[in-house]
């Protein structure tokens, strides 16, 4: 890895995550998202990434989900994105904040729509007595919505992940790896940045 010292952060996340799209062979965007509850028990899942920007990283779920009930606890986060076929790994922490109803609007117009009528069946962390109940409940919204447009619903919308601190990692030879990590900071536009020790 070259030296990163001299780089913006989020190009080079652009950049890695450009290259995974090329190599993994299932969904590059995956995430493993670390949130906690408000007495500070955490948790961990995988989730997608469904944006970026120079505001930070957008994720989507049921807000009433056992990480929807976390966040609005506690809006803090860590992300984990780990690309095994390239030996890579991007860390990255920050404060959390709900997106704008528009935005959320349209990426879950942009939603195939089965996945719509999914975000309405699906009562997401909690029991689920058996498949056919899930399988009822997606067949009554799908007779409900018929061919007319599916809103979103008001209990799924997005977050957005504005870092404090990314963390650049790459596998070395006998375990000399190359990190480097960007912390928001009074220089080099908000972020300085430093090597670490593997």
């Amino acid at each position: 890895m070259t030296d990163l010292k001299d780089r913006d952060p989020f190009q080079v996340f652009a950049e890695w995550l450009a290259e995974a799209e090329a190599t993994e062979p299932n969904d590059p965007n995956a995430l493993a998202l670390a949130t906690a509850d408000a007495e500070g028990r955490p948790a961990v899942r995988m989730v997608l990434l469904k944006g970026l920007d120079a505001t930070g990283f957008v994720f989507y779920t049921n807000l009433e989900s056992n990480k929807g009930r976390d966040l609005a606890a506690n809006p803090h986060a860590a992300m984990l994105f780990h690309w095994k076929s390239l030996r890579r790994q991007i860390r990255i922490e920050g404060g959390i904040t709900p997106v704008e109803a528009e935005e959320a609007d349209a990426y879950f117009a942009s939603r195939p729509r089965g996945s719509q009528i999914g975000a309405w069946a699906s009562d997401q962390s909690r029991p689920l007595e058996s498949k056919f109940a899930l399988e009822k409940r997606v067949a009554s919204f799908t007779a409900r919505f018929g061919v007319s447009t599916i809103e979103r619903p008001p209990h799924w919308s997005g977050f957005r992940l504005t870092p404090n601190r990314i963390e650049f990692w790459k596998d070395g030879a006998f375990r000399l790896h190359d990190r480097f990590v960007f912390t928001r900071g009074e220089s080099r536009d908000g972020w300085t940045v430093s090597q670490l020790y593997p």
